[in-house]
């Protein structure tokens, strides 16, 4: 057996091996065709060019793919005209917000959830038209969801999302909320901005994110059963093959860039010069400290239920479009049989619906994880694959995050500085029933 990682020294010769593949397959992978992002009258675009990095994070999380956007990404003229009489076509059913629901997981969650007849569902997304579309290749049954528009890089569409999902839902509170969306930049040799002037990881991950969830909270608190999920990754927790294995490691150091106000220049919440990959994992550990934050400051009092999860390594994703053939077949085979990390797009989606809607997933505070939580490369069974490495399969369980992501006095710094980030007031914030 493969003993599981539980501190940043990883010291076992099977691990190093798998460690090593992935370094391998990373920099091999590097010479084919990537992207970069160039800006020509105010468009950003992709440019091909082939480049080795010391290692590739692209693998890590496979879950998203790098999105081509304008240099500005919400504009007034864009503010959707409230929706009304929602409460009407809600009925009884429970209420839920996923954010990011017009691809990969959030697109599989919303479909899941829909089809059970018990949710109503708010697809929060930056592409109407995408969604509308998405909703029907799903087969989401008519009457069983509504599409908002929601720019997480911009904090007044997330103030006007709010408003119009306010408008929308009338006097009956908002059940579930999950903030699934993501951006994932590992290859920009430079940072991009969102609006209101955060590099783009760290501002639509969690910081669009974490205005969203204050600015509902209150409202929230007034359903029973209220669930709040943020979704979180093994690459922003070290005890992991993904986080640990995989260079660069997530780590917000002394928060100096975050405490800063976050905005450009400063594209590192530890200050430092931007480096894409890391920006992304600083911003999933922002994530789950922010569960733990919520948790810590508001279970007791609002009776939500706030969590976060890992869904697996959905390693057949658009994300490698623009890879050779060899790797989008190679990679998928790797975390399949080699490091057991593997999980359909559909399976991943069934996961984050099991949070909103067991009864198991109703204790607050829980960073929840399938076969194994990624600790350990696959142990291989009868079945002829790899278990225990967070892929396919497996029954749910409260995982352990990180020593970093636990570190409950980094985590309430990097709330208070989130706040000043994001401008929330004192009439913003939740102040009790």
């Amino acid at each position: 057996d493969i003993p599981t990682i539980k501190s940043g020294v990883r010291e076992d010769k099977n691990m190093k091996f798998v460690g090593a593949l992935l370094t391998i397959l990373a920099t091999a992978s590097a010479f084919a065709p990537a992207t970069f992002t160039t800006q020509n009258n105010g468009v950003v675009t992709k440019v091909e060019h082939a480049s080795s990095l010391k290692m590739s994070a692209t693998q890590s999380e496979p879950l998203l793919a790098t999105t081509e956007l304008p240099e500005k990404l919400y504009f007034e003229k864009e503010k959707e005209f409230p929706k009304v009489l929602g409460g009407m076509k809600i009925g009884l059913r429970k209420l839920v917000v996923i954010t990011g629901a017009s691809s990969g997981l959030g697109r599989k969650c919303a479909s899941v959830l829909a089809k059970t007849g018990r949710y109503f569902v708010v697809m929060a997304v930056r592409d109407k038209e995408k969604a509308k579309q998405v909703a029907q290749e799903e087969g989401m049954p008519d009457g069983s969801y509504t599409i908002m528009k929601l720019e997480l890089g911009n904090l007044q569409s997330v103030r006007d999302f709010v408003a119009n999902l306010k408008a929308f839902k009338s006097a009956r509170p908002l059940t579930h909320l999950v903030c699934n969306a993501a951006v994932y930049r590992p290859k920009d040799p430079n940072p991009a901005w969102t609006d209101d002037g955060f590099e783009m990881s760290m501002g639509v991950n969690h910081l669009g994110h974490f205005l969203l969830v204050n600015l509902l909270l209150d409202d929230m608190s007034k359903a029973k059963g209220a669930r709040c999920c943020i979704v979180g990754s093994i690459t922003g927790n070290t005890n992991t093959v993904g986080g640990g294995l995989v260079y660069p490691q997530a780590d917000l150091g002394n928060l100096s860039g975050l405490e800063q106000g976050m905005r450009n220049p400063i594209a590192m919440a530890d200050g430092k010069p931007f480096f894409g990959a890391k920006a992304y994992k600083d911003a999933k550990v922002c994530n789950m400290m922010t569960v733990s934050q919520l948790h810590e400051r508001y279970h007791e009092s609002t009776g939500i239920t706030f969590s976060s999860m890992y869904p697996g390594c959905i390693a057949e994703t658009a994300l490698f479009r623009e890879k050779r053939p060899w790797f989008r077949k190679a990679f998928p085979w790797f975390m399949k049989y080699v490091t057991g990390g593997y999980v359909s797009e559909q399976e991943a989606g069934e996961r984050l619906a099991q949070v909103i809607d067991d009864p198991i997933c109703a204790k607050s505070g829980v960073y929840w994880s399938w076969n194994g939580g990624a600790k350990t490369v696959g142990r291989w069974d009868a079945s002829g694959k790899p278990r225990g490495a967070g892929g396919s399969g497996g029954e749910i369980f409260e995982n352990e995050q990180s020593d970093a992501v636990r570190d409950r006095v980094v985590a309430q710094r990097m709330w208070d500085a989130s706040v000043k980030a994001v401008g929330l007031t004192e009439k913003d914030m939740y102040k009790g029933k």
